[in-house]
């Protein structure tokens, strides 16, 4: 009886455990994710590391809010991937920057992170991800899709749409 017991209990566990993996991969499909890998540590490298965010996040907004959904997304962000490292390059050299950068889109494994309230779980994520150089620096990641990332210098009417875009995919109300 005890085998019995103890037996239900591991199967019970091994259920719970496919359940919650199961839901936070179904989660995490629901995201787009931005990963960008500065050159080095040193504070030049890092700081051009956030004006590279802001330039692609820029480009990406009018793309985000035009996306039916996440799929097409993608796609066009496939499409857009040869401008976004035509972006970062130019932004390098006009920086004085010796490196040029890489960008792909693929799957990456990325810890718990917290957006403002918007918990996401570790796992992994459909991610746009962009290395400066070496990519040997710390990295920065957010999400593009639904964005709730942004850049530094936003307007007013482009945190309006992307608060009533977020409101939509999340079902709340504008």
């Amino acid at each position: 009886m005890k085998k019995f017991i103890a037996s239900l209990l591991i199967i019970a566990c091994i259920v719970v455990v496919s359940i919650i993996a199961l839901s936070d991969h179904t989660t995490s499909t629901q995201f787009v994710r931005i990963h960008i890998k500065s050159h080095s540590n040193s504070m030049l490298d890092s700081d051009i590391k956030y004006v590279i965010k802001d330039k692609v996040v820029e480009y990406l907004t009018p793309i985000i809010l035009s996306s039916q959904d996440k799929a097409d997304f993608n796609k066009k962000l496939e499409q857009n991937i040869s401008n976004i490292v035509g972006i970062t390059n130019y932004t390098l050299a006009q920086n004085n920057f010796d490196y040029i950068s890489t960008a792909c889109i693929n799957s990456q494994y990325i810890p718990l992170r917290d957006y403002g309230g918007v918990t996401l779980n570790a796992g992994f994520y459909d991610a746009l991800d962009i290395t400066l150089g070496d990519g040997l620096g710390d990295n920065w990641w957010c999400v593009i899709y639904p964005p709730l990332c942004n850049s530094s210098g936003d307007s007013g009417i482009y945190k309006s749409r992307i608060v009533e875009f977020i409101n939509n995919f999340f079902g709340g109300n504008n």
